[in-house]
């Protein structure tokens, strides 16, 4: 009698085709999320940012406390008829903010703040025209405090129109009430120290007139 032949288990397998159907790594758009909701989204965000900017000044630089956007900055301001002042706030935006701040109030031990400065409401702008033609290094004392810094020159970047305005910005704003600054005052200060290639330093800048002649 011949013995019996075990039968080999047989593995239990999944089709080919089941498997394939079932293990197969899920493609972008099939059973994931639509593509659209990427594209509503990416839209919403760029719309939200350019509100943010444009409406509630999320990123003006010149909108600050207590107010939300820049609307209601200007509406706060007095009116003016000197065109030069609404120049001269918008060349401070683009260039002294980062350092002096939109508030005018400076940064502590680094940068002098501006608003009620003795230097910015001096009774003429002489002193103040050749730090913004030329920058300033070194020690300063301002309102009787000291500083000990530096600003650029901004006589190869800025006309003499430019800083005519916002020079004349900074005298008039935030409480200070000093007489506003022409382009003949900057073009002046600016051929009498046409020479120069350093910055002023504080020694140098106190020696010479406010409204003076320049030298």
């Amino acid at each position: 009698m011949k013995p019996e032949r075990k039968k080999n288990p047989v593995a239990v397998t999944k089709p080919v085709a089941a498997r394939t159907m079932d293990d197969a790594e899920p493609a972008f758009g099939e059973g994931g999320i639509p593509i659209w909701i990427f594209v509503a989204l990416g839209v919403l965000i760029y719309f939200s940012l350019v509100y943010l900017d444009r409406s509630a000044g999320g990123f003006n630089s010149l909108v600050y406390e207590p107010f939300e956007s820049y609307d209601a900055v200007k509406k706060s301001q007095p009116a003016t008829g000197n065109p030069l002042i609404a120049q001269g706030r918008e060349v401070y935006g683009r260039t002294c903010t980062a350092c002096h701040q939109p508030t005018g109030m400076g940064t502590p031990g680094q940068f002098p703040p501006l608003a009620g400065s003795d230097w910015v409401n001096a009774a003429g702008p002489d002193r103040v025209i050749r730090i913004v033609l030329n920058g300033l290094q070194g020690p300063l004392k301002v309102n009787g405090t000291d500083f000990n810094n530096a600003m650029v020159a901004w006589k190869d970047i800025l006309k003499d129109d430019e800083i005519a305005a916002v020079v004349s910005f900074v005298r008039q704003e935030w409480g200070n009430k000093a007489p506003a600054v022409t382009p003949a005052q900057v073009k002046g200060v600016r051929d009498a120290t046409k020479d120069r290639p350093d910055a002023w330093t504080g020694d140098e800048l106190v020696k010479v007139p406010e409204g003076g002649e320049a030298k």
